[in-house]
C-alpha cells in the first residue's frame, strides 16, 4: 500500500466578529492575514442565534452580483431567494443554495414570512466562490436544495457527511460545479475520525463551524479557518462532538479585482460591471 501524507495546519485563521445589525455575522476569510484561499474567496458565518417572534428577519434585499459564485448553507431556519434571472425558493434547514451569478444578476436572501411571524433559531453559511475569467460572463444560474436532496451517508466510525458538490468517498453531489468544487459539511461524533483524500497541488477550504477537532494533529478550535500544507489527505479527529465546512478545488491563479458585490479580474471589468448594472443590463430586481 502506498504510503500518504496528511495535510499539515500551517495556520489558524480566527473568524473576524463583524455583526450586521442584529445578525451576528463572524468572517474568517478575507481577513487580516488572508485575503483568499484561491478560488475560495470569502465566508460569512451568520448565527448561531434565536430570533423573537415579530422579527424584521435577514437583512440581504435586492442587490446585484457578478464574476464568481455564491453557495448557502442553511444549517438551521429557513431562507428565501429570489432573482431577476427567475430563481425562487425557500430552503429550509440542512439545504444549500448555488447561485451563479456569472455575467450578472439582482437577489434578495431574505426570512420567510412565517420566520418573521414565529422566529426560531437560525444559522447559515456564505460562502463566495471565484470564477477563471473565461467563465466570469458565463449564463447566470440558480438551484436551491432542501436537506432530503442531499445524499447524505454516514461512515463506519459514525461521521457523517453531506456531500454539496463534487465527490466524496465514491457519492456523488447534486452539484456538479463549472470548476470543479468538492463541498461538504461533515458531522463528527467526538472521539471519531475522517479521512478524504484530496490530490496534490489542490487548494483545501478548511473551517471548524462547531466543536473541536484537530486536523493531521494541530488543534483548530471552533469559529477557525485553517490554512493547511500541501499532501494527498485530510485528516480529522474530533475531540468534541463537531461540524466543519470541508472543500477543495484546483486554484485559479489570476487576478482579482473585487469591488463590493463584483468579482473580475481589472479595474475596468469593474467599472464595466457598475455601468452595465446601473443600465439594467442585470435584469429586473427581485421584490425584496
Amino acid at each position: 500500500m502506498t504510503e500518504t501524507t496528511p495535510r499539515p495546519v500551517l495556520r489558524l485563521h480566527p473568524a473576524h466578529r463583524d455583526d450586521i445589525g442584529d445578525l451576528t455575522t463572524r468572517r474568517p476569510v478575507p481577513g487580516p492575514d488572508l485575503d483568499q484561499v484561491d478560488p475560495f474567496l470569502f465566508l460569512n458565518h451568520h448565527g448561531p442565534q434565536t430570533y423573537p417572534p415579530n422579527n424584521a428577519g435577514l437583512p440581504f434585499g435586492p442587490h446585484p452580483h457578478r464574476g464568481f459564485e455564491t453557495v448557502t448553507f442553511i444549517l438551521d431556519g429557513e431562507l428565501a431567494h429570489n432573482d431577476s434571472g427567475g430563481g425562487e425558493s425557500i430552503i429550509k434547514a440542512g439545504g444549500i443554495q448555488w447561485m451563479t451569478a456569472g455575467s450578472g444578476l439582482i437577489h434578495a436572501e431574505l426570512s420567510p414570512a412565517d420566520f418573521k411571524r414565529d422566529g426560531g433559531p437560525m444559522e447559515i453559511l456564505q460562502l463566495w466562490v471565484n470564477l477563471p475569467s473565461r467563465l466570469k460572463m458565463t449564463k447566470p444560474d440558480y438551484v436551491g436544495l432542501q436537506a432530503a436532496d442531499i445524499p447524505t451517508f454516514t461512515t463506519e466510525g459514525g461521521v457523517t457527511v453531506e456531500p454539496v458538490s463534487g465527490e466524496w468517498l465514491g457519492v456523488k453531489a447534486p452539484i456538479q460545479s463549472l470548476i470543479d468544487i468538492h463541498l461538504a459539511v461533515v458531522r463528527l461524533p467526538a472521539g471519531a475520525r475522517f479521512e478524504v483524500p484530496v490530490a496534490p497541488g489542490r487548494t483545501v477550504f478548511f473551517y471548524a463551524i462547531k466543536g473541536q477537532v484537530s486536523v493531521a494533529g494541530t488543534p483548530v478550535p471552533e469559529w477557525n479557518l485553517a490554512g493547511l500544507g500541501d499532501g494527498d489527505r485530510v485528516e480529522v479527529t474530533a475531540e468534541t462532538d463537531a461540524v466543519v465546512l470541508l472543500g477543495h478545488a484546483e486554484p485559479i491563479k489570476e487576478p482579482v479585482f473585487s469591488h463590493g458585490p463584483f468579482v473580475m479580474t481589472t479595474r475596468e471589468e469593474i467599472i464595466q460591471a457598475i455601468q452595465d448594472y446601473q443600465s439594467g443590463k442585470f435584469g429586473p430586481p427581485p421584490r425584496g
